[in-house]
C-alpha cells in the first residue's frame, strides 16, 4: 500500500484529491485505528504523528512501515475510546479511516476526541456507508435490498448507525459538522481487491469532517 497519502476507503479519491485535512506540517496529528495507514503519510508530510490501535500486530506492522520510510510515529496500543494518555487541547487533527464501524460506544470516542483537539480543529473520519449494509454484494443479484436501512445490528455484527445518528452524536459532543461526502468510485486506474460492481450504484464509503466547538 502506498504510504504517501491518507486513504479513506476502497476505490475512492484519496486525501490528495479531497483535501479535508489541510497542511499537516508541524502539527500534532492523531490517527485512530484502521491499521493507522495514514500516520506514515502524515509523518512524511512533516507532522508529529500519533497512532492508536487496539492490535499489537497491526502496530508492529506500522512500526516496520515507518522504519522503512524513515519516519517517526508515536505508537500506542489502546482501545479507541480510551485515550487518556493524550493531553487535552493538544491535537491539531484527528483522523480515522474505516475504524469507527467496530466501536460499540462511538459517542464516547467523539467525547474523547473533543477533549484532546484544540479549538476549531477537525476530526476527519470515514466508515462503511450505512446504506451499503442494505446490500449483499456477494449475492448472485447484489443490487437487491436484503436489509432495512433502519434495522438494528444483530448479535455478533458490527454496530449499525444511520447518518442522522452519526450527525447527532457529533453535535451532542460539541462538534460542528462542516462536510459530509459520499464519494463515487474514482475514475480510471486499477481497482482494489475489495472492488464490487455495486460500488457504482450504492455509496460504499461515508466521510465526515467535524470541528471542535465549545469546551
Amino acid at each position: 500500500m502506498a504510504t504517501d497519502v491518507a486513504r479513506y476507503g476502497p476505490d475512492i479519491p484519496t486525501e490528495a484529491e479531497l483535501k479535508l485535512c489541510g497542511n499537516v506540517e508541524g502539527k500534532r496529528v492523531l490517527e485512530l485505528g484502521g491499521a493507522a495507514q495514514a500516520a506514515v503519510a502524515f509523518a512524511k508530510q512533516g507532522a508529529h504523528a500519533i497512532a492508536v490501535d487496539s492490535s499489537s500486530e497491526r502496530l508492529s506492522d506500522l512500526r516496520e512501515r515507518a522504519d522503512a520510510e524513515e519516519v517517526k510515529i508515536e505508537l500506542h496500543e489502546s482501545d479507541l475510546a480510551d485515550i487518556a494518555f493524550v493531553r487535552a487541547d493538544s491535537i491539531d487533527l484527528a483522523f480515522s479511516s474505516y475504524a469507527f464501524g467496530t466501536v460499540d460506544d462511538l459517542n464516547r470516542v467523539f467525547r474523547q476526541l473533543h477533549r484532546v483537539l484544540r479549538q476549531e480543529c477537525p476530526l476527519v473520519f470515514s466508515m462503511s456507508h450505512p446504506a451499503y449494509a442494505m446490500i449483499d454484494d456477494s449475492a448472485e443479484d447484489p443490487l437487491l435490498v436484503r436489509r432495512s436501512y433502519f434495522e438494528r445490528s444483530a448479535d455478533g455484527e458490527q454496530p449499525h448507525r444511520t447518518v442522522s445518528e452519526l450527525f447527532t452524536g457529533l453535535i451532542r459532543s460539541n462538534f460542528r459538522v462542516d462536510t459530509i461526502l459520499e464519494p463515487a468510485p474514482a475514475s480510471g486506474g486499477p481497482r482494489s481487491r475489495e472492488w464490487h460492481e455495486t460500488f457504482k450504484y450504492v455509496p460504499r464509503t461515508l466521510i465526515i469532517r467535524a470541528r471542535k466547538e465549545g469546551i
